[in-house]
């Protein structure tokens, strides 16, 4: 479903980065699986999400890998962990899984999406 029409400044007051994940556990206390993260945007410096992508993606997987994310929403208590960003992903063919969004190529973390 698309949004109704905005702004470019309303679009502008979104503040979307490319970080880069430094460290990942899971997050036992969470309602549904998840990981906690720990991402690193540069001179924003290291910012922590929990994101709900056990089903997907391993821990492996994930440290060094690019994402993008909002980085100026208000933080938010998850359980026992403050998630201060929003890492965006889209759900799979089925709609039940979330694929992480990330910069195809290698950018710095803090990058700012255009």
């Amino acid at each position: 479903m698309a949004a109704d029409g905005i702004t470019i400044t309303d679009f502008l007051d979104i503040d979307i980065r490319a970080g880069r994940i430094v460290r990942a556990e899971r997050f036992p206390r969470a309602r549904r699986p998840a990981y906690k993260l720990w991402i690193d945007f540069g001179d924003l410096g290291v910012r922590k999400s929990s994101a709900q992508i056990t089903d997907v993606y391993a821990l492996d997987d994930l440290e060094g890998r690019l994402v993008m994310a909002v980085v100026n929403l208000p933080p938010r208590q998850v359980a026992d962990f403050m998630s201060e960003v929003l890492v965006l992903g889209v759900p799979d063919e089925d709609g039940g899984n979330v694929i992480l969004i990330g910069p195809d190529r290698e950018v710095k973390p803090g990058s700012r999406l255009l």
